[in-house]
């Protein structure tokens, strides 16, 4: 249910008194920063690339301006659906019992996007770590498959740890780890009492502080138990363990502390990343890669070795065929032969190895099946197995650093890369972050795609280079089933249609989007084609929709229109962007041509003296003018190819 107005005002002002206190934190603080305000205004324009840019940079997502209105809100309010989806599974805030998640819901443009903030997981949306955080505290109880390397003994019960985990999270292990890396037994004395141990524990490994100290059947005392608690927490090095236990009988502080030591404990394993993996990974020789051995008490606590193999391209191959013929002949020839191979720099394949800790690997359901298994990786052996990874090094480096810190930070000339290697491993989340890291394709400028049609007749039209190419990225949706992106593929291509439509692979390409109906009749369409026309119609007519002349237009074909060319204005209607009354956007009304718009826009910009050439190269007055005999030439074209491939659309 819904709050009533003096309801919302009346949280806003408990939740701010709270704040002000010093109870609870304000999950919206007030940010005047540059950053956010630029943040702000990409949320407002829809600029979904550069948004993912800010959050990437670290600006606060969950932050509120002068008119206490947060990204979240000036997103759902302007109407950016998938600017929406971003923000919250980034860790936007839309927790429903409070004032902004209200304002927040009320706002939003349509039940679409009201529909996606109701029903969005709470947990993820204010707490985007929860599932790594839920991961690391799986490893305390988890046998198969076995990731533990040191055993914790205290009284007469053990608990198997991870080396890598304690030294992150504990000064203490840091300083003795990194003096003994091969410690496999860790005892503490018979007066700490169990329940203390499993206490510290559970406050390393991220789970919940239980409110009950000690069980009924436990021979322990209270008194005992805290003792020991003080003790081990002061050996350890762990300052912030009574804030967590005292703050307890208070959900909302217990929840917020919660969130501030998951928050350190990204930080600390994150460093580890850096300083272990990362400063240790190894450039090696293809051909020497057999002969790397590693230790397994190595001081890294690596226990399995991560190859990815450099890009060897189009070089690669002719230097292979190049070094066949070197092989087989042997001898030179010819004049100088033998100082020209004297000189001749023979490039050597590398590839990178990356000490990496299956405890972080498996949550990766690709490495879990496979340490759990009776594969050769899951066996045990003398040195580190070394597995190789089908992607190349950057790509592995970034799925590495999610999988030990929940983060996705990559360029848009790897996300098909990224694409291709999370489906590899079953990663979805990084999958749906490489999805909308290619769906900012072409959105530099406030998240709309460029309408080059509209260059003056004496304007040089500026050529856009993208990092990716978008026959690859329809040919990824395909191949990996990504909805997003076939929907995305298919309005670049209609915003960009002319510099397309004549190309082979685009023919090839309706070709086989065609092709993908096994049993194909005369009466079904073509998929590709079917989104390519309707995003066609949609950029054209918006810029009427946008302009205002809808209403003008209605009322100039009521008065100048006669009855009997009403049926002809309906098909001219479809041309331009309406859709018909079966839901289907027709391909074979491309020589009806709505005049009437035509004649409007030429009154209303007669004015003007603009001069605008059309994609045939005649020179119109106007931009509506423009429109019409553009979305004509595109129409013919695109009968003229589906003629050329015999296809009835």
């Amino acid at each position: 249910m819904i709050l009533r107005k003096h309801e919302r005002e009346a949280k806003l002002k408990d939740d701010l008194e709270l704040a002000r206190s010093g109870m609870h934190r304000d999950n919206n603080p007030l940010d005047l920063s540059n950053e956010f305000n630029e943040l702000m205004n990409a949320c407002r324009r829809g600029n979904l690339k550069r948004t993912q840019e800010l959050i990437s940079a670290g600006v606060n997502i969950n932050g509120r301006d002068d008119f206490d209105s947060t990204p979240l809100i000036m997103a759902s309010l302007c109407g950016h659906y998938e600017l929406v989806e971003l923000l919250l599974e980034s860790g936007a805030l839309a927790e429903r019992d409070t004032f902004q998640g209200e304002r927040c819901i009320q706002n939003a443009l349509n039940d679409k996007i009201r529909n996606l903030l109701l029903k969005y997981d709470y947990s993820k949306s204010t707490d985007p770590l929860q599932p790594w955080a839920a991961h690391i505290t799986t490893l305390l109880s988890r046998d198969i498959p076995k990731t533990s390397d040191i055993t914790m003994e205290v009284a007469s019960k053990s608990f198997e740890l991870h080396r890598f985990l304690l030294s992150a999270r504990s000064p203490y292990f840091q300083r003795k780890l990194a003096e003994a890396p091969g410690t496999e037994v860790w005892t503490l004395p018979q007066v700490i009492p169990i329940e203390s141990l499993q206490f510290v524990l559970r406050y390393l490994y991220l789970g919940d502080i239980p409110r009950d100290l000690v069980n009924p059947q436990s021979s322990s005392t209270e008194t005992s138990v805290l003792t020991g608690v003080n003790k081990i927490s002061k050996l350890l090095g762990i300052h912030n363990f009574w804030d967590a236990v005292l703050s307890g009988n208070d959900r909302r502080l217990a929840r917020q502390k919660h969130q501030d030591e998951v928050n350190l404990a990204q930080e600390q394993v994150e460093n580890f990343f850096h300083e272990k993996v990362l400063r240790h990974r190894m450039v090696v020789d293809i051909k020497k890669v057999d002969k790397v051995r590693w230790p397994h008490g190595n001081s890294v606590f690596a226990d399995c070795l991560l190859r990815a193999d450099e890009d060897w391209g189009e070089e690669g191959g002719e230097e292979k065929d190049h070094e066949g013929q070197d092989e087989s002949n042997g001898i030179p020839v010819g004049p100088g032969a033998e100082s020209r191979i004297q000189n001749e720099t023979k490039k050597v394949r590398k590839c990178v190895l990356y000490p990496a800790h299956k405890a972080m690997l498996i949550r990766s359901p690709y490495f879990e099946t496979m340490f759990s298994s009776q594969f050769l990786e899951a066996q045990v052996s003398e040195h580190l197995h070394i597995i190789r990874v089908d992607c190349l090094p950057e790509v592995l480096e970034i799925i590495l650093t999610f999988l030990y810190t929940e983060k996705v930070e990559c360029p848009l000339e790897l996300g098909l890369d990224l694409l291709y290697a999370s489906d590899m491993l079953l990663l979805d989340k990084v999958k749906n972050k490489a999805a909308v890291m290619i769906s900012t394709l072409g959105s530099g400028n406030q998240n709309l795609l460029v309408d080059r049609t509209h260059a003056q007749a004496d304007d040089a039209v500026e050529i856009e280079v993208e990092p990716i190419n978008v026959y690859d990225v329809i040919h990824a949706a395909w191949d990996l089933r990504v909805q997003r992106l076939e929907h995305f593929a298919a309005r670049y291509l209609a915003y960009r249609l002319e510099d397309y439509i004549d190309e082979e692979e685009f023919t090839e390409l309706i070709q086989k989007s065609a092709s993908r109906l096994k049993r194909r009749e005369e009466t079904d369409t073509i998929e590709l084609l079917d989104d390519i026309q309707f995003y066609l119609s949609e950029r054209f007519r918006l810029r009427f929709e946008d302009a205002g002349l809808d209403e003008m237009m209605g009322e100039t074909r009521t008065a100048e229109i006669p009855d009997s060319q009403a049926s002809d204005d309906d098909d001219a209607a479809a041309v331009v962007g309406d859709e018909p009354a079966n839901g289907r956007l027709g391909y074979g009304k491309s020589d009806t041509f709505c005049s009437s718009k035509v004649e409007l826009a030429d009154t209303l910009t007669a004015s003007s003296g603009g001069v605008i050439r059309t994609l045939d190269g005649e020179l119109v007055e106007d931009e509506f003018a423009s429109d019409s005999i553009n979305y004509r030439i595109l129409q013919q074209k695109i009968n003229k190819m589906l003629e050329k491939l015999n296809l009835n659309a």
